[in-house]
């Protein structure tokens, strides 16, 4: 059977201001109807790159040479614009990662979806309305006429990947790349996600996974790649790849997959309470003028040199509790104290000489950065009262240095760092003003598997050093379990199950706990 998707010699450079830079150097692969190859490797390695390529996406400033690269048969090497729009959503089709932003937000859902069919004239307009409404229902979306007509920001975040999924499927290509098609989805959706691109590789479309959960990988693939500097340094089945790996950098990305297992020997004693939380609510007016409760009677308490994980899926209110743990939103019932005095009454004038006691690192901090500042720039916000300026470059400096990263490091923009360097000088902006307590909000879901252990063993360090208490809220069992000594699991708006982290994930008395660690990909025991 000839392959529907075939590369050899495959090459992409980029030409910079500092030079060209060769992102993918000479890779080779075959996809076959009906199967799936994955592609692995950390940030840089080149395969969001390979994607790109095979999609005529990779950009002016690159230039695309291979021996072969052919599409069903078709050369895909120096294909004009129009034809390779010719070629998009017809005979491949792409599933991005960011799927609010890959969305028109002021386009209907099935204008989206829709957009395929309009394109390329596959079907006559009366029949269009129909098929979008079938391909959101093969794509598992519920209510499929109904959320047609809503806009992206209406729906859940599994729910915008699904019609992500529905409209790079509407046109039914024959090949798929789906890049990061799980990243920040709940286990839950994440599993309902994988079962959907299962059902399509059953019905025989070829798919080209990339991804950094290598427990997906293990799931979905038949093949795997894995790409260092942008060149293959290891392929094969799954069996070969991930259960007898050869090569050190194979070896390193499995090392660096959470485990689960707790960081800290029992007995450990906590410090003082810092934060807690005394039965907090709060409530959302719904359109039809009902109320919607995003929390309720929540208590927990957080204890220096400590962390309490919060997990949970989208909607369960744990991010309406780190809200209200930073100050930034007033419970309708209840109170927060920090310190053993009042956080959430009162006015934050009186919150505010003490915010640099309590810090925020969030998920997304290229979002977060003013993209004209420097890292420098970005960790000084944090160093105000420190007026002289040279003293301020030697703390920016020394801070850099604490979270791993070097002092030169100083000069770039948010644009010119990788995720992981971004996501290190957010955790240094947060030391800056010197805190006790971290409110860490899904600071590491979005990274590769070896960076995300590196930003996992900085903040336990941090934490050791300093002790720092900290208020983990994350999607991905395993790093809450690693991460925390109590875990709190929440579902709609209420904790259904709390305890010590190895209580909670051995012994789980609530079927929703169950229900969770049930939906957790792992990496099989091969051999």
């Amino acid at each position: 059977m000839s392959p529907v998707l075939e590369a050899e010699d495959l090459r992409v450079a980029f030409r910079t201001r500092h030079g060209v830079v060769e992102a993918v150097r000479g890779i080779g692969f075959t996809l076959h109807k009906g199967q799936c190859l994955a592609i692995v490797g950390e940030s840089g390695s080149g395969k969001s790159a390979t994607a790109r390529a095979l999609l005529g996406l990779a950009g002016p400033a690159a230039t695309v040479t291979a021996a072969t690269l052919r599409l069903a048969g078709r050369d895909l090497i120096g294909l004009t614009e129009g034809q390779w729009r010719g070629l998009r959503g017809r005979d491949v089709g792409l599933v991005p990662q960011d799927a609010l932003g890959s969305l028109n937000p002021l386009h209907r859902v099935r204008a989206d979806v829709g957009e395929p069919l309009r394109r390329h004239r596959l079907l006559p307009r009366a029949l269009r309305a129909g098929r979008v409404v079938e391909a959101l229902a093969d794509a598992g979306v519920p209510e499929a006429g109904v959320r047609a007509e809503q806009y992206p920001h209406q729906l859940s975040g599994g729910l915008r990947q699904r019609a992500l999924i529905a409209a790079a499927a509407v046109a039914r290509p024959p090949v798929l790349i789906v890049d990061e098609p799980t990243t920040a989805l709940d286990v839950t959706v994440q599993a309902q996600v994988l079962a959907l691109l299962e059902q399509r590789k059953a019905d025989g479309t070829a798919l080209l996974m990339i991804s950094h959960d290598l427990a997906v990988v293990a799931r979905m693939a038949e093949h795997i790649l894995v790409m260092r500097d942008g060149v293959v340094v290891e392929s094969g089945p799954p069996a070969e790849v991930l259960g007898a790996a050869q090569h050190p950098y194979t070896r390193q990305l499995l090392a660096a997959v959470p485990t689960g297992r707790p960081r800290r020997e029992p007995g450990d004693s906590p410090g003082p309470v810092l934060l807690e939380a005394r039965g907090i609510g709060k409530r959302y007016r719904r359109p039809d003028g009902t109320d919607q409760h995003a929390v309720r009677e929540v208590s927990f308490t957080v204890a220096a040199g400590r962390t309490l994980g919060v997990v949970g899926e989208s909607g369960s209110g744990k991010s309406t509790v780190a809200r209200i743990a930073m100050g930034l939103l007033r419970p309708d019932e209840g109170e927060v104290r920090f310190a053993a005095g009042p956080w959430s009454e009162g006015p934050e004038r009186q919150r505010r000489p003490h915010r640099g006691r309590i810090q925020l690192i969030q998920q997304d901090p290229l979002g977060a950065f003013d993209p004209r500042f420097s890292a420098g720039d970005v960790i000084g916000e944090g160093l105000a009262a420190l007026r002289d300026r040279a003293a301020r470059r030697a703390r920016v400096a020394e801070l850099l240095e604490t979270v791993g990263l070097a002092p030169e490091l100083a000069a770039r923009r948010p644009a010119e760092m990788s995720g992981g360097q971004r996501q290190r000088v957010a955790i240094a902006r947060a030391l800056a003003s010197g805190p006790e307590l971290l409110v860490c909000d899904e600071p590491v879901s979005a990274l590769d598997v070896s960076i995300q252990a590196q930003i996992l063993e900085l903040l336990a360090r941090l934490q050791a050093e300093r002790g720092l208490a900290m208020l983990f809220i994350s999607h991905d069992l395993a790093v809450i379990r690693q991460i925390s000594d109590e875990v709190l699991v929440m579902k709609d708006g209420v904790v259904v199950e709390r305890g010590p982290a190895d209580d909670v994930f051995e012994r789980p008395a609530h079927p929703y706990t169950r229900r969770l660690l049930d939906a957790v990909p792992t990496l099989p025991v091969y051999g």
